[in-house]
């Protein structure tokens, strides 16, 4: 488990979180394929940081391996910033964060790649909970993956150090 060094998740924040986690959860395979389209559609060379998209001939959205892949990145990040208050870190198996953190600095992912991210995170969400989307809510959620990213950038910062 890592933790993050800052501002405490408030109980607001957490609210706000769980509220449209649960909102969404049912939806998560749609959702987490809107989100991944989101990041290609700004960033269109970040399709080359994943192996199965870089000699595909297929369309983005019929990819076999886009779609599953995008729902456990969508889930694992929201269900990190649920059990942010709660736990009070980042709360991600320390295997798997260790792994994603390895990945990342293997294929080179750069501050832009995690702020493209964030944005297309944002974006998704507010689309699909529009009714209860506020400025509260984009805090919240750039608060919370703003945490998980600096937990992911501590694993890729000891690979760094350890290559």
């Amino acid at each position: 488990m890592t933790t993050y060094e800052g501002k405490v998740f408030t109980e607001e924040q957490e609210a706000l979180v769980v509220k449209s986690w649960s909102a969404m959860k049912k939806n998560a395979a749609e959702l987490g394929l809107k989100f991944f389209l989101k990041i290609f559609e700004i960033a269109p060379s970040a399709q080359k940081l994943f192996s199965f998209l870089r000699d595909s001939n297929v369309p983005l959205e019929q990819n076999p391996k886009l779609k599953p892949h995008a729902m456990s990145v969508f889930v694992m990040t929201c269900e990190s910033a649920v059990q942010l208050r709660k736990a009070g870190k980042v709360t991600v198996r320390e295997s798997s964060l260790k792994k994603i953190g390895a990945v990342h600095f293997k294929y080179g992912v750069v501050d832009e790649h995690f702020e493209v991210t964030k944005f297309a995170l944002l974006e998704t969400i507010k689309e699909a909970v529009p009714e209860m989307w506020s400025a509260e809510m984009k805090n919240a959620w750039g608060e919370a993956y703003d945490r998980l990213v600096a937990a992911i950038k501590t694993e890729m910062k000891a690979c760094s150090q350890a290559s």
